[in-house]
């Protein structure tokens, strides 16, 4: 089975500069150093022209560029399984439609996050059927109104408080669907700000009560014990780890900048 880890420290659909540290760090975080990697370079954050909004989103030539990069590794190098490190949720977009054209129907998707991440039909196309894909530890009653068509189309999804009330609800989905493969999507900010401070909510000196969105609930072991059981209930052959905010580096390093010796 051939492996492949994508390092893709993508901003610029978060806007958010601070994912290009947050995604080098997960690189080294994550126990993958056997694994072939490829690292896909972004825009310079420094370059205001990057942002230029085109069909209505935010930096897209870059976001596109990115896209058809990691398109273009995945047909090069046809892996069996993809670990994806970034970023922003959408890193995931690419190596999950990859995976679903070499799995088909097999392919069951788990996406692991406080927000629903979708979007209308409008807006984007994907491969994957709908009950292809559930969502987990959403926070339902704190959604935006831009999230609400989660309700409209009937995704399927889990409560953090479901996910503890029914600790075997994911693996069950997976085996009760028959999918032979699954590939998760893990967005660090499904964790709660006191379980895990390297997320957007837990920022030093704010409180996560004043957040403008959901604010995750889950703890690591929690998150930890459902990735072990979907790693048993069907071949894991996609994993994506993004928006890993790395509040104490990013800090530091802030704190450093300055020095002339450092220049």
């Amino acid at each position: 089975m051939k492996r492949l880890k994508i390092v893709l420290p993508q901003w610029e659909g978060g806007v958010n500069p601070n994912y290009v540290l947050g995604a080098r760090l997960m690189d080294l975080i994550v126990p993958a150093e056997q694994l072939p990697t490829v690292t896909i370079p972004v825009a310079d954050v420094n370059a205001p022209e990057v942002l230029e909004r085109q069909h209505g989103i935010d930096a897209y030539q870059a976001l596109q560029g990115q896209l058809t990069a990691v398109q273009g590794v995945l047909a090069t190098k046809q892996p069996d399984k993809v670990l994806m490190v970034g970023g922003d949720c959408a890193v995931s977009l690419a190596p999950f439609d990859y995976l679903s054209g070499r799995y088909g129907r097999d392919l069951g998707v788990v996406w692991l996050d406080t927000h629903p991440d979708i979007s209308t039909t409008e807006e984007s196309h994907h491969p994957l059927a709908s009950d292809q894909v559930i969502l987990a530890g959403l926070v339902e009653e704190d959604l935006r109104p831009m999230a609400h068509n989660v309700f409209d189309y009937q995704v399927q999804r889990l409560t953090p408080k479901q996910l503890r009330e029914a600790p075997n609800a994911l693996s069950d989905w997976v085996r009760g669907h028959g999918f032979k493969q699954v590939a998760v999507h893990f967005d660090l900010d499904a964790l709660s700000p006191t379980a895990f401070c390297s997320i957007y909510p837990a920022e030093p000196g704010t409180d996560p009560a004043d957040f403008p969105a959901a604010v995750g609930q889950l703890t690591l072991p929690e998150v930890a014990n459902l990735l072990t059981q979907l790693d048993q209930s069907a071949e894991l052959v996609g994993l994506t780890v993004a928006e890993h905010m790395a509040w104490d580096a990013l800090n530091l390093r802030q704190s450093l900048s300055g020095l002339s010796l450092l220049e």
